[in-house]
């Protein structure tokens, strides 16, 4: 049935990602951090409109990336971790993005959410990357009862196929801001409030 289920999500929230490139892969995600897909897109576009590779980053000064990625917010962190972890490509991995997710997560202000996407997104390597949306939706189902976003990305593997690990990310995203939302969430409106553990003791 959770199988069943995460199918109606990705096929009702379907989510596509226009950027493959491992490196712009990365560093949209570094942008996206805390921040609206939005803010993420046009910082992204701002971004790569100067700066085109890993080794043209990587010899940019921090403050030179501060008003390209101003919307993102926590720009002046996020543009040392963006140099810093274009150096890193460059000197370590002679140009090329790691993909494993050990490597990835070497990389500065890298977490798992970000390599696990980095990995589906840029790879196409089997990957769940699970944010906020994704902990709660799948607690709110009933799905797993965990406390953590790595607690659950352990716990989904166990339940969905490796197939929907990569689709079910971007879906879950646009479901929880659509419909089950964090603070009033629009249960009358979810198609899948019969099979879900919040609304069923809720109402």
């Amino acid at each position: 049935m959770i199988e069943k289920i995460a199918k109606e999500i990705i096929k009702h929230f379907p989510r596509d990602h226009k950027e493959k490139d491992p490196f712009r892969v990365l560093i949209a995600t570094v942008l996206s951090q805390r921040t609206r897909d939005e803010n993420t897109e046009k910082a992204a576009n701002k971004l790569f409109r100067i700066y085109r590779s890993p080794r043209e980053l990587a010899k940019a000064r921090p403050e030179n990336l501060y008003d390209l990625i101003k919307e993102s917010g926590m720009y002046r962190q996020k543009a040392e971790r963006i140099v810093e972890i274009s150096k890193i490509i460059i000197e370590k991995y002679e140009g090329k993005v790691p993909n494993t997710l050990e490597e990835l997560l070497k990389l500065p202000g890298v977490g798992r959410k970000t390599a696990n996407i980095v990995l589906w997104v840029g790879f196409k390597k089997p990957a769940l990357a699970v944010d906020t949306h994704v902990h709660r939706i799948s607690n709110r189902l009933g799905w797993v009862k965990t406390k953590t976003p790595e607690e659950t990305e352990k716990e989904l593997k166990k339940l969905l196929p490796e197939e929907l690990w990569g689709p079910i990310n971007g879906s879950m995203v646009e479901f929880g801001r659509r419909i089950c939302r964090p603070v009033n969430p629009k249960c009358e409106e979810c198609f899948l409030r019969e099979h879900c553990k919040f609304y069923n003791e809720r109402y």
